[in-house]
């Protein structure tokens, strides 16, 4: 395994770019948060999305990771406006089609109670008169704004969008902004996933 790389997971606020060069003055970066040279994310997180978002200098573990067809899985928190109902539910499970593509099959759970998650800044827009629920989503790929057109194909616009997880990486014990190097075991288990 190893050793000469950085391997880092970051929870991404709201607003930043998911890069370290920034393209108008009054948008914060990575660069804002992680100063380590050399490392990459894996993957992209939309600016107006929030999470877990991995970073590497190992260039092959980038390349094996972002690849679609090892379908690792990455889980969101994802609050929709109104309730969905269990058709709605079903069509995201089986996928659905954005932009001439069919969506691969996904998990996909309404939750009984709101995460346990920062308030966000902004807060998102709050209608007395329009419910919100939140699912937790579970895909294997990573299309461009893939889970928030998804939402919308169904009718459930998506009001934020949280990743909680890639494989087994977790933003559990991460505020947003901070991040940490992986441990030697979650180091085991992600090499042991992508061989």
């Amino acid at each position: 395994m190893p050793t000469s790389h950085r391997y880092i997971i970051f929870n991404k606020p709201y607003g930043v770019l998911c890069q370290f060069t920034q393209d108008t003055p009054d948008r914060s970066t990575l660069k804002d948060y992680i100063d380590i040279p050399d490392v990459y994310p894996v993957g992209r997180l939309d600016w107006d999305s929030e999470g877990l978002l991995f970073l590497t200098s190992h260039g092959q573990l980038q390349h094996r990771l972002s690849d679609p067809r090892f379908g690792h899985e990455r889980t969101y928190w994802v609050q929709v406006e109104r309730i969905p109902d269990a058709p709605a539910l079903t069509q995201l499970e089986k996928g659905v089609v954005i932009q001439d593509y069919r969506t691969r099959p996904a998990k996909v759970l309404l939750l009984s109670v709101e995460p346990d998650l920062p308030e966000r800044n902004p807060p998102i827009r709050f209608r007395k008169n329009v419910p919100t629920a939140w699912l937790e989503m579970t895909l294997t790929e990573g299309k461009n704004r893939q889970v928030r057109r998804m939402t919308a194909s169904v009718g459930f616009p998506t009001l934020r969008l949280v990743r909680v997880s890639i494989n087994h990486l977790s933003i559990h014990g991460l505020q947003p902004g901070q991040w940490r190097d992986l441990t030697s075991e979650e180091l085991k288990i992600l090499f042991r996933s992508v061989s």
